[in-house]
């Protein structure tokens, strides 16, 4: 029998077959690598023309024309006034002082407790109004109370919680003041009249659903928004109801209704799902209907419908904005629209000289032309809190109010603790003032102070 023997590989050399092999292997591998290098290096062809993001597309329509670049443009200011009185919104011309008087820059004068802040239950966000050397506020424990304007004394206080009820069941409401009487409506459903000078209870009115909205009161009525549906004519006389008219209200929507808009003739209420209404003064005939309509594509806070640029009169224009990237305006007598802004308003607009200025949903400060609309300049403004993790997620996003024309410059007073002051020109950042507990109210001008709510519920002044 004969013996097998297995022998063991040599290394380092190959028979004459295994050197054929590889260098078969070696050819093919090398033909591929070339072919591959080739490929790579054959010239592409860059198309011509503006490189976009798909989001940058997907936030207008079709053909939309690219956003201008910033310009500066010089703007004719009405003259400065120092007014005595904020004493309502400003959205209705007779109760809006066009240029009020302010030295500038800021320095802070006095802070003072006006009660209960920010809670994560409940939020401050009822503007203050100043009347008769007095500043009204709204605590988020619905408190309201009066203030000294020169000194920042207490004078009075009154509890807008019903008997039954919890201080956090609600929350909001607004104020203005009138023939020494204070309009207070509240987030459980009551308007009410106060004595100016005392804070005692004249009358309360209550209402269907809660009254989160600012009322505007002109020639013994009371007009108010409440539940974001249903636009009331109160007489500030006694408190009875004269006349209503019903919108529809939308889920999708922000605490607290827009203030209605007054003029000689006619109000403008606006409704939760983003219409606005025209009625008569008297007798509350409805004149027309316009919707705020469009959204910015791409983004999930755009399925909000709510109108949040309060309806603003300035001659015989109405503005408003959206919280989803659109500002309209519109004709008074007919609702017929001018233009569009393809740009929300968070807050009601400031009107001036040939331009209207705001603070858009993708927080900028911007300028556009009373005319047709059209962009003249936009700076940014801070955006979102710092997060320890910003590659997952973004934390709350900073909330601005304003702007406010003073002191020929525009006033912002944001919730990061800043009170800024730009150029209405071109834009440019003039000066930074800090607000301890940051901002949570539009901030007011009476008698050459400003005056602004913060977070930790306290009542700033600044001159």
């Amino acid at each position: 029998m004969r013996r097998r023997t297995v022998m063991a590989p040599k290394v380092g050399r190959l028979t004459d077959g295994g050197d054929t092999a590889l260098r078969n292997l070696t050819i093919t591998l090398g033909l591929t690598a070339l072919t591959v290098l080739g490929a790579c290096t054959e010239r592409e062809d860059v198309l011509p023309g503006e490189r976009l993001g798909i989001r940058e597309v997907l936030q207008g329509p079709s053909g939309e024309s690219p956003i201008p670049e910033n310009s500066s443009r010089p703007i004719a200011l009405a003259v400065q006034t120092v007014n005595a009185d904020w004493p309502q919104s400003a959205v209705s011309p007779f109760a809006r002082t066009a240029h009020p008087g302010l030295s500038l820059p800021l320095n802070p004068a006095w802070s003072v407790s006006i009660g209960q802040g920010d809670k994560r239950k409940v939020r401050l966000n009822t503007d203050p109004v100043a009347a008769g050397g007095r500043i009204y506020t709204i605590d988020s424990a619905n408190m309201v109370r009066a203030t000294a304007a020169a000194s920042g004394d207490a004078l009075w206080s009154f509890d807008l919680t019903p008997l039954r009820d919890k201080s956090d069941q609600a929350q909001g409401g607004g104020l203005a003041v009138e023939g020494g009487r204070l309009y207070v409506s509240s987030g459980f459903g009551t308007l009410s009249a106060l004595d100016a000078g005392t804070g005692a209870e004249i009358w309360t009115q209550r209402l269907d659903v809660a009254a989160t909205g600012a009322p505007t009161v002109r020639n013994g009525v009371v007009y108010l928004t409440s539940g974001d549906k249903i636009g009331w004519a109160v007489e500030a006389e006694d408190g009875r109801v004269r006349w209503q008219i019903e919108g529809l209200a939308d889920t999708n929507n922000v605490a607290g209704a827009p203030a209605p808009a007054v003029n000689d003739q006619r109000v403008i209420f606006a409704f939760g799902n983003g219409t606005i209404q025209s009625a008569f003064l008297q007798g509350g005939l409805r004149l027309w209907n316009a919707d705020v309509v469009g959204s910015r594509e791409g983004f999930a806070i755009s399925t909000v419908s709510d109108i949040t640029g309060d309806p603003l009169i300035d001659g015989n224009t109405v503005y408003a904005g959206n919280h989803s990237g659109r500002l309209v305006a519109f004709d008074v007598d007919s609702g017929e629209r001018r233009w569009t802004a393809l740009d929300g308003a968070l807050d009601a607009v400031w009107p001036a000289g040939d331009s209207v200025f705001f603070v858009s949903d993708r927080y900028q400060l911007i300028r556009v032309d009373a005319r047709d609309g059209s962009r003249i300049w936009a700076v940014d403004l801070p955006g979102y809190e710092p997060t320890r993790k910003p590659q997952k997620r973004r934390d709350s996003a900073y909330a601005h109010h304003g702007p406010v024309l003073a002191g020929g410059q525009l006033i912002v007073a944001s919730s990061d603790g800043q009170l800024r002051a730009f150029n209405p020109e071109n834009g440019a950042l003039i000066s930074s003032t800090p607000i301890d507990g940051g901002a949570t109210t539009r901030p007011i001008v009476a008698g050459g102070v400003l005056y602004v709510v913060s977070g930790k519920g306290q009542l700033h002044a600044f001159r």
